[in-house]
């Protein structure tokens, strides 16, 4: 045991007070967490403050909890936990906040002063240097060693965080500054106001000269335009623009599903990421177009690319590109009105000239012996240039021709029926499973902000804690998590908090008898699968012995049986047995 242990100090303020304190001041009114030894000082400081407590299982899910509390709200999340196997526990779910932008304030404890430095003294917990396993995760690392530091270094981390792009960050105080007397005044008030993240003005310019003058200008949006809350901004400059926008799996939400220049998010096809290809100008938005976002990096751009992020490291990544550092809301606004100034396109010109192009160029083609692509140009010069709402509806035409032709109605119907039962204005969450990679191509949120995964860093166990995340948010709305049967086993412990603090969200589980992604992915590479087959519980009966209301479903069934669970008050599951399959790939013969 530890030679440090708390006393009985019923009316003394401590240095767990001064971290409560400095966390009210900045705005929060919850946090998530798990207490430990090291820590009990500054949860035994909660009792005395306003701010909520929701405390999970597994400090795992309590920052998955934390990160989807964060993107729902667009603030910061403070995450309580102790040293050690505490701390260690919260960097799959650091490392899902960071890819994802999520606003995570990790405070962690850490073993007495005198143990700090790599002394080696014993210490239960002790590490020889425990911030430094969070420093290739997070976005800052910080430490308060006395007490007097602990409203500075709160606010600093709490500016981080916020700060463009949003992000975890971790700060560690020992447990004898949390334990010792504050001899300073309740903190009244701080100021963590992150600066803004601004767009240079000539590279705006530069930006909307080339967009005005682009004939097939396209937008692909990232997770950066939900994090920024800049959805407005992006539909004025699209329509504007009379740009088709795709979104990224992240981005999902960012721009209406079913609007005349959408081309949703099918990025896992290789008709649109030939059209992206196409474009003349592809102006990027939040997005470093990573693997996903570039269908497994084959995207290949033909013409200028214009890219907006808020992550430095991000920028120019991939692709070279008219990069601009900077908030996407903020350059958005500033983009919507430097095309205005530059007043609209001459459509009727503009569709005259990419006719006339596109006829020489498929004549070109034909000379050379013709492709599809050419093909396709000559029809569109020989009857006038389409117009991009046209082309757009071309598009996914296509892509759904190419899906029904694979025979997978039970996945579509699956979906269908999880779309039909969920409310327009309910939030779901999703766990790293076959539906889920579905959902992240054909699954329309129908609002913005409102579907959630763990796509960024794709670690299993997201779904459900998530899901937990977003009620404690907002408890008005029925919240659903949806996870396969490996990864609910990660997470299963969190029915008893769903429980203990009666929140609203119904658990879909679709149990396929293993690792069902893996097993598609293991049987296609090697012929056959190994270690993706499991044993499950009954997870009906354990759920109920959780005092949580679940059913047994079927596809036939799932619509009724979803949309009733998500009416009652308090948690539920709905399992459902069944052996999905995906859509084929498109990368591997691009």
């Amino acid at each position: 045991m530890s030679t440090t242990h708390p006393t009985a100090t019923q009316h003394r303020r401590t240095g767990g007070d001064l971290v409560v304190e400095s966390l009210a001041a900045l705005g929060a009114r919850t946090v998530f967490g798990l207490p430990g030894q090291h820590a009990l000082g500054v949860f035994d400081a909660l009792r005395r403050s306003t701010l909520r407590y929701v405390g999970l299982r597994v400090e795992n899910n309590a920052g998955f909890a934390a990160d989807a509390y964060a993107r729902t709200t667009h603030g910061v999340a403070p995450l309580l936990v102790s040293t050690g196997p505490g701390a260690l526990m919260t960097l799959a779910a650091l490392q899902e906040a960071a890819a994802g932008s999520a606003a995570v304030l990790a405070i962690g404890s850490q073993v007495p002063l005198a143990g700090i430095g790599g002394g080696r003294h014993g210490y239960l917990h002790e590490l020889t240097d425990q911030s430094a396993s969070f420093r290739g995760v997070v976005k800052s690392v910080h430490t308060a060693r006395t007490a007097s530091q602990i409203p500075s270094a709160v606010a600093a981390a709490w500016e981080s965080a916020l700060s463009a792009p949003h992000g975890p960050v971790w700060l560690e105080i020992p447990q004898d500054v949390l334990l010792a007397e504050a001899g300073i005044p309740p903190v009244g008030q701080l100021d963590a106001t992150p600066r803004e993240l601004l767009p240079r003005p000539e590279l705006i310019a530069a930006a909307a000269d080339r967009l005005t003058k682009a004939r097939r200008p396209v937008i692909l949006a990232g997770g950066g335009v939900v994090r920024a809350g800049a959805e407005a901004e992006l539909l004025a400059l699209a329509e504007r623009l009379r740009a088709p926008v795709a979104t990224t799996f992240g981005g999902k939400g960012a721009f209406p599903w079913e609007h005349p220049l959408s081309l949703q998010s099918w990025l896992e096809d290789r008709y649109t990421t030939t059209f992206l290809e196409d474009a003349d100008t592809l102006l990027v938005v939040g997005s470093g177009l990573g693997e996903l976002s570039s269908n497994y990096h084959t995207f290949r751009p033909l013409g200028q690319v214009v890219q907006i992020e808020a992550d430095l490291g991000k920028l120019e990544s991939n692709h070279a590109a008219l990069g601009i550092h900077a908030d996407a809301r903020a350059a958005l606004a500033a983009l919507v009105q430097a095309v205005g100034e530059r007043g609209p396109r001459d459509t009727v010109a503009d569709e005259a000239a990419e006719a006339a192009e596109e006829a020489e160029e498929a004549e070109e083609a034909e000379e050379d012996g013709g492709t599809e692509g050419a093909g396709e140009a000559g029809e569109a010069g020989e009857a006038g240039a389409p117009t991009p709402e046209a082309a757009v509806s071309a598009l996914l035409a296509r892509v759904h021709d190419r899906i029904a032709g694979q025979q997978l109605d039970l996945e579509q119907r699956i979906l269908a029926s999880v779309r039909d039962a969920l409310p327009d204005g309910a939030v779901s969450c999703w766990d790293m499973t076959i539906l889920a990679y579905w959902a992240w191509s054909a699954f329309d949120p129908r609002r913005t902000n409102a579907l959630h995964s763990a796509q960024g860093a794709g670690g299993l166990g997201y779904g459900f804690p998530a899901a937990l995340g977003v009620a404690v948010a907002d408890p008005g709305q029925p919240v659903l998590a949806v996870s396969g049967d490996g990864g609910a086993m990660y997470s299963i412990a969190e029915l008893a908090t769903a429980r203990q603090y009666d929140l609203p969200v119904t658990w879909l589980i679709v149990d396929d008898g293993g690792y069902g992604i893996l097993r598609e992915y293991m049987t296609d590479a090697f012929g056959e699968a190994t270690a993706t087959e499991l044993t499950r519980p009954d997870f009906v009966a354990l759920a109920g012995s959780f005092g949580v209301p679940a059913v047994r479903t079927s596809p036939e069934r799932l619509r009724t049986d979803l949309a009733a669970a998500l009416a009652a008050p308090g948690p539920s599951v709905v399992v459902l047995p069944a052996r999905l399959r995906m859509f084929a790939p498109t990368h591997l013969t691009s």
